[in-house]
Protein backbone atom coordinates (compact mmCIF):
# COMPACT_ATOMS: atom_id res chain seq x y z
CA UNK A 1 0.00 0.00 0.00
CA UNK A 2 1.31 3.41 -0.79
CA UNK A 3 2.35 6.31 1.88
CA UNK A 4 -0.84 8.03 2.65
CA UNK A 5 -0.36 11.52 2.83
CA UNK A 6 -2.25 13.86 4.34
CA UNK A 7 -3.53 16.80 2.16
CA UNK A 8 -2.66 20.52 2.38
CA UNK A 9 -4.05 22.83 4.54
CA UNK A 10 -3.59 25.62 2.75
CA UNK A 11 -5.62 24.47 -0.59
CA UNK A 12 -9.70 23.80 0.12
CA UNK A 13 -11.32 20.51 -0.02
CA UNK A 14 -14.11 21.65 -2.58
CA UNK A 15 -13.63 24.34 -5.44
CA UNK A 16 -16.15 26.72 -6.35
CA UNK A 17 -18.27 24.33 -8.04
CA UNK A 18 -18.66 21.96 -5.19
CA UNK A 19 -16.25 19.34 -6.43
CA UNK A 20 -13.42 18.17 -4.15
CA UNK A 21 -9.97 19.08 -5.16
CA UNK A 22 -8.13 16.02 -6.67
CA UNK A 23 -5.71 15.82 -3.72
CA UNK A 24 -8.42 15.73 -1.38
CA UNK A 25 -10.09 13.01 -3.10
CA UNK A 26 -6.96 10.51 -3.77
CA UNK A 27 -6.24 10.82 0.39
CA UNK A 28 -10.25 10.10 1.15
CA UNK A 29 -10.13 6.93 -1.61
CA UNK A 30 -6.90 5.85 0.33
CA UNK A 31 -8.10 6.37 3.97
CA UNK A 32 -11.91 5.32 3.12
CA UNK A 33 -9.40 1.23 1.84
CA UNK A 34 -8.23 1.19 5.20
CA UNK A 35 -11.31 0.17 7.10
CA UNK A 36 -11.92 -3.37 8.25
CA UNK A 37 -14.75 -5.17 6.91
CA UNK A 38 -17.14 -7.31 9.13
CA UNK A 39 -19.50 -9.41 8.50
CA UNK A 40 -21.23 -13.02 10.50
CA UNK A 41 -19.00 -16.19 9.51
CA UNK A 42 -15.59 -16.45 7.39
CA UNK A 43 -15.41 -14.15 4.71
CA UNK A 44 -13.81 -17.08 2.15
CA UNK A 45 -15.60 -17.82 -0.58
CA UNK A 46 -18.02 -14.68 0.38
CA UNK A 47 -16.10 -11.65 0.91
CA UNK A 48 -14.69 -10.01 -2.34
CA UNK A 49 -11.97 -7.28 -1.22
CA UNK A 50 -8.76 -5.75 -2.39
CA UNK A 51 -5.48 -7.62 -1.08
CA UNK A 52 -4.40 -6.60 2.66
CA UNK A 53 -7.88 -6.03 3.56
CA UNK A 54 -9.02 -6.67 7.08
CA UNK A 55 -12.37 -8.22 7.97
CA UNK A 56 -13.48 -9.28 11.52
CA UNK A 57 -16.03 -12.10 11.85
CA UNK A 58 -18.68 -10.94 14.19
CA UNK A 59 -19.57 -14.11 14.80
CA UNK A 60 -16.44 -15.29 15.83
CA UNK A 61 -14.89 -17.04 18.87
CA UNK A 62 -11.15 -16.71 20.01
CA UNK A 63 -9.18 -17.70 17.31
CA UNK A 64 -11.25 -17.46 14.88
CA UNK A 65 -12.15 -13.59 14.38
CA UNK A 66 -9.57 -11.59 12.23
CA UNK A 67 -8.92 -12.13 8.47
CA UNK A 68 -6.43 -10.99 6.71
CA UNK A 69 -6.94 -10.83 2.94
CA UNK A 70 -3.03 -12.21 1.41
CA UNK A 71 -3.75 -13.20 -1.77
CA UNK A 72 -5.27 -10.20 -4.32
CA UNK A 73 -7.30 -13.26 -6.14
CA UNK A 74 -7.45 -16.85 -6.22
CA UNK A 75 -7.76 -17.92 -10.19
CA UNK A 76 -9.14 -14.88 -10.80
CA UNK A 77 -11.36 -14.85 -8.04
CA UNK A 78 -11.30 -11.87 -5.48
CA UNK A 79 -13.16 -13.63 -2.55
CA UNK A 80 -10.51 -15.90 -2.49
CA UNK A 81 -7.42 -15.16 -0.73
CA UNK A 82 -7.86 -15.18 3.30
CA UNK A 83 -6.12 -16.06 5.77
CA UNK A 84 -7.01 -16.49 9.79
CA UNK A 85 -4.20 -14.47 11.92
Amino acid sequence: MAEIINPSPNYPIVNDLGQSNKEFTLWLQQITGLQILSGSGAPENTVSAAQKSLYMNTAGSAGSILYIKRDASIGGDTKKGWILV
